[in-house]
């Protein structure tokens, strides 16, 4: 399945997004099905998010945005072949 990757550089504005959604870095993991430790590491920038589109999906939901409105706050997302 084809991967997308959000940049690093990008990734501390989840942290922003992730608190005005109301979630826990737990709660936000558990909704993209990854681990805590991971979502730690995309807001410190330490590791790039590369989810699956059914993941950017439930992250998007998550964070109450469109994969439209994603995109427009993070630039654009890198797709895997």
């Amino acid at each position: 399945m084809k991967r997308n990757e959000i940049s690093q550089e990008c990734q501390p504005e989840l942290k922003k997004l992730r608190e005005q959604s109301g979630l826990s870095q737990a709660a936000l993991a558990k909704l993209v099905g990854v681990t805590g430790k991971t979502v730690s590491n995309w807001e410190r920038g330490v590791t790039p998010a590369n989810l699956t589109l059914y993941q950017m999906k439930d992250l998007c939901s998550a964070l109450g945005v469109t994969l439209e409105e994603f995109t427009e706050l993070f630039g654009s997302v890198q797709v895997d072949d």
